[in-house]
């Protein structure tokens, strides 16, 4: 169902602090010109920790309308509270997206009891569900038999993971009937050589295009391609990370000029060092001069 490249889409930000719907257009737009598969806002890229409630949804609001069919829209709507989860996702699929990102719960660390309880729950809404397991943020992983008995939920389909494991792709793609995406961009390729499907990538805000190419590329068995593109943007996919996302992809989109490198506290600007390190990994690949 959700196969392919999608985009963890950043959200712009006005000097005001404001969202910027304009620049937002703008980028919307250069995903479906770069032929994306989908479009993931509010997620851990989106900044969605600093979003009100409202502007949440707004956002998801906007994208899906900008979309307009020409691309999936799946929502972050993920929450360490499973009643507020609940709320943003029926709000999201009134809305009419395709999906919903569900991050693991943070910070109160459930079980895995309360995880399958939890996911379930979201999933009984009748949309979607992508599960997204990312513990270096949450301090919790969905474990590999916790994902075997989620996915058999005809609603629980696929899931990003950004453990930052080969192997454990392998034994997802092994014991679990769902479809697996890559949260990293440098594992993207490694992961869909053993079974992965896909990638929602940070990246993808800066070369819709070529991360489309190398990952269409590997889906149709063509690695010697995929392969050319992944080590000619593989600094840049590790460089995304220089600070925490999703400060460095709005600092290279600010270099850019696509949008105003505005975040919200606690994010703040890239430090100096890593501001030249970026930009000359920019030079690099073409995308600044």
């Amino acid at each position: 169902m959700f196969e392919g490249m999608y985009t963890a889409l950043v959200t712009p930000f006005a000097q005001d602090g404001s969202v910027d719907y304009g620049a937002l257009d703008r980028l919307v737009d250069a995903q479906i010109e770069g032929g994306v598969d989908g479009i993931v806002p509010v997620g851990t890229t989106g900044e969605s920790p600093t979003l009100d409630p409202e502007e949440h949804m707004a956002v998801i609001e906007h994208v899906v309308q900008r979309a307009d069919g020409k691309a999936k829209v799946i929502a972050g709507t993920g929450a360490n509270s499973t009643a507020e989860a609940l709320e943003l996702t029926r709000r999201a699929i009134d809305l009419g997206v395709d999906g919903t990102l569900q991050v693991t719960p943070y910070y109160n660390k459930p079980s895995q009891a309360g995880l399958i309880r939890h996911f379930t729950a979201i999933a009984d809404l009748g949309t979607p569900v992508v599960l997204y397991n990312v513990p270096g943020r949450t301090g919790r992983e969905i474990a590999v038999p916790t994902v075997a008995e989620l996915s058999k939920h005809p609603q629980i389909t696929a899931q990003k993971d950004a453990g930052g494991s080969v192997d454990r792709v392998s034994e997802i793609v092994r014991e679990c009937e769902i479809e697996v995406l890559s949260g990293d961009d440098a594992l993207a390729l490694p992961m869909m050589a053993v079974g992965g499907v896909g990638v929602i990538s940070v990246a993808a805000n800066l070369i819709p295009g070529p991360m489309t190419e190398m990952i269409r590329a590997a889906l149709e068995g063509d690695f010697e391609t995929a392969l050319a593109l992944h080590l000619r943007y593989h600094r840049l996919f590790s460089h995304m990370f220089l600070n925490s996302n999703p400060i460095p992809v709005k600092a290279a989109l600010a270099m850019m000029g696509w949008i105003e490198e505005v975040y919200r506290l606690p994010l703040c600007e890239i430090d100096a060092e890593n501001r030249r390190v970026l930009e000359a990994t920019m030079r690099e690949v073409d995308l600044v001069h």
